[in-house]
């Protein structure tokens, strides 16, 4: 078997893209999308009658919300998700606009706006994740969530503290990004070499995933945002992995064996904080430089590309209305 074949027989492999047809080569059990790989999707030829009838069905729709380019691009993602789920057994993650991190009311607003709007293409909320931003409001939001059936996936994760916080609130999914850790250690450090076992994202999640094993809690822990197969393989049988396409062709490639690295029965995690409220969250958040840091920069990153998708839906309504 190759690398990628060997890596489905431990752990549950995800496609972390929005290409419809990446995901139908590579075979993966779920897939996540968010707005920067949405922005992607949209720009491919593939894409263009699906985005000419997300813009009929909003322009369909009453006048005067205010919101209607929000929802034009919430009915967007949920398009994509609905042709993804035609070729993957299990679940798409479907994201909660960035621009709502810090608001439980409207997260949750838009959280079951989405569900309702799977529901419409007939997907039920069983094969759907709502991904939302792994902030103090993120997390409550993703609690009622959970609680009202709907499960969530908490992403933007780059801490313990996110994580322990998550999984105490009941999240079905956590995401930590293992790159996003590396890309900031690699600026404080430019000179240093970092390999796959000492890598400070692989690091965490090993730390996050033995921590949980060790708790009992239900929360599955899944790596994510990778800047090489090496440590992709230093993962090998964490619960899921989420991959980009690239990554996913290089390891189907690769002939070479592909070692387990974790199991349930790991020593214990390193560190082990606890969350007491949301005092304690915000001051353990902060006293992480490289959590605060990347947090709100991945934050400000997915408004960007929002707003990038949201200019060109609205080009493409004054183009249609033009018509």
């Amino acid at each position: 078997m190759n690398k990628l074949e060997q890596l489905k027989t431990m752990t549950d492999v995800v496609a972390d893209s929005g290409d419809i047809d990446a995901i139908a080569e590579h075979k993966p059990m779920d897939a996540t999308t968010n707005p920067s790989l949405l922005l992607k999707a949209a720009a491919l030829d593939r894409y263009s009658a699906l985005l000419d009838d997300v813009c009929e069905w909003s322009l369909a729709q009453p006048t005067g919300d205010d919101d209607a380019i929000r929802r034009t691009s919430e009915r967007f993602a949920v398009a994509v998700g609905h042709e993804i789920l035609d070729i993957i057994p299990g679940r798409i993650s479907t994201e909660v606009d960035a621009r709502l991190s810090f608001d439980t009311t409207a997260s949750v607003a838009s959280a079951r706006r989405i569900v309702e709007q799977y529901s419409e293409f007939g997907r039920a909320p069983d094969r759907l994740l709502i991904k939302l931003a792994t902030t103090w409001e993120g997390i409550q939001a993703a609690r009622q969530l959970e609680a009202d059936g709907i499960q969530c996936n908490l992403t933007l994760l780059f801490s313990d503290v996110q994580a322990v916080a998550a999984a105490e609130a009941g999240a079905f999914l956590i995401s930590p990004f293992v790159g996003r850790i590396l890309d900031w250690h690699r600026q404080q450090d430019p000179a240093r070499t970092f390999r796959a076992d000492d890598d400070p994202g692989v690091l965490s999640v090993r730390n996050i995933y033995r921590l949980f094993k060790q708790r009992g809690y239900g929360t599955v822990v899944m790596g994510a945002s990778f800047r090489n197969a090496g440590e992709i393989e230093a993962l090998a049988g964490c619960d899921r992995l989420t991959i980009s396409p690239g990554l996913l062709q290089e390891l189907a490639a690769d002939e070479g064996a592909l070692p387990r690295q974790l199991s349930p029965g790991d020593a214990p995690p390193e560190s082990a904080p606890s969350v007491a409220n949301e005092a304690a969250f915000r001051f353990q958040l902060n006293q992480d430089a490289m959590a605060t840091e990347k947090l709100a920069e991945g934050i400000r990153g997915f408004v960007a590309d929002q707003i990038k998708l949201e200019a060109l839906l609205s080009e493409r309504l004054a183009a249609l209305r033009a018509a």
